[in-house]
């Protein structure tokens, strides 16, 4: 069950430093409780269908679209972008500055995949403005999470990651990630494109093994592409930006914060020990498990709204 398709009442472009202005929507009841919505990628940007996911009477919801992608500008793969000012920290301060925009003292967060890195590292800068957090396909970024999905994952997709580890044109030593952002960051365009186009690929090989998978439609879009690889393989390289120890050693500061995750069993491309682990340092969350699906799915979607509609006002209108 979802909630009625909505529009938003409100959009517009906040400007937040470093020559960038980020997109956002607001939807629902303008008094209502103040959700964030943080979309996955990076770079993937923000559709409609997350709105269906929160009961438009109880709660004030709220989207971006992070900086370089979507109706953000300007674009990550446009001349005038700036790479180097692209980082979670970034994003933390874009949401902080959307935060007093709207005026909001505190919030309830979700995440979806890279989103569930951005809402707990937003929460952990920001413990006191955030009521609760409900993450699904769980990641943090880790170096242990990078090497997985760009390395070790290629024993289980072996034919597809030669292909991958091959067009990398990586050094001897060097890592696969660090050879994509040599690609992706070359002064020519034809370089830059066929490492768009090879990174989407494999995107959409480590995410298959879930039974209702379906390639990615956008990858087929070169402007989209280029945009979503260029993010992913910047905050990939740099391991999130979340520091020495990633985000499971700032576990403390939230410990206190009432939270779901949602993790499909058979997400082989992020698997469920991150979840796991952060669910382990975490005493106020709750892990849930979905069983047949892997990064994403409607069973997960409808777990993350029945979460979402247990921290509304009226904790009655669960679904």
């Amino acid at each position: 069950m979802s909630f009625p398709t909505i529009e938003p009442f409100a959009t517009g472009h906040l400007p937040v430093g470093d020559g960038n202005e980020i997109y956002w929507e607001a939807s629902g009841n303008r008094n209502g409780k103040p959700a964030l919505y943080l979309h996955g990628g990076p770079g993937g940007g923000i559709g409609t269908g997350y709105r269906r996911n929160f009961d438009p009477d109880q709660y004030l919801i709220v989207s971006f679209e992070q900086r370089g992608c979507g109706r953000s500008r300007p674009l990550v793969s446009d001349p005038e972008a700036d790479l180097s000012t692209n980082t979670t920290q970034a994003l933390i301060s874009d949401i902080e500055a959307l935060r007093q925009h709207f005026g909001v003292e505190q919030w309830l967060v979700m995440g979806l995949s890279w989103g569930t890195t951005l809402a707990l590292a937003y929460a952990q800068a920001h413990p006191d403005r955030v009521s609760e957090l409900v993450l699904g396909a769980v990641t943090t970024t880790s170096p242990a999470e990078v090497e997985w999905i760009t390395e070790s994952v290629g024993r289980i997709f072996p034919e597809e990651w030669d292909r991958f580890e091959a067009a990398s044109q990586r050094k001897s030593g060097q890592r696969v990630i660090d050879a994509y952002y040599e690609l992706i960051t070359d002064p020519d365009p034809a370089v830059r494109e066929a490492a768009a186009r090879d990174w989407c690929r494999w995107e959409d090989v480590h995410v298959s093994l879930d039974p209702n998978h379906t390639p990615h439609p956008d990858f087929d879009d070169p402007a989209y592409r280029m945009v979503f690889a260029t993010l992913v393989i910047h905050y990939w390289k740099h391991a999130g930006f979340a520091g020495e120890g990633g985000l499971l050693a700032g576990m403390d500061k939230i410990s206190h914060i009432p939270g779901v995750l949602i993790h499909g069993r058979i997400d082989v491309s992020g698997p469920l020990v991150t979840a796991w682990e952060l669910h382990k340092h975490w005493p106020g969350s709750e892990l849930i498990v979905i069983e047949r699906e892997g990064h994403g799915g409607e069973a997960m979607i409808d777990a993350v709204r029945r979460a979402i509609a247990r921290f509304a006002p009226d904790g009655s209108a669960a679904l």
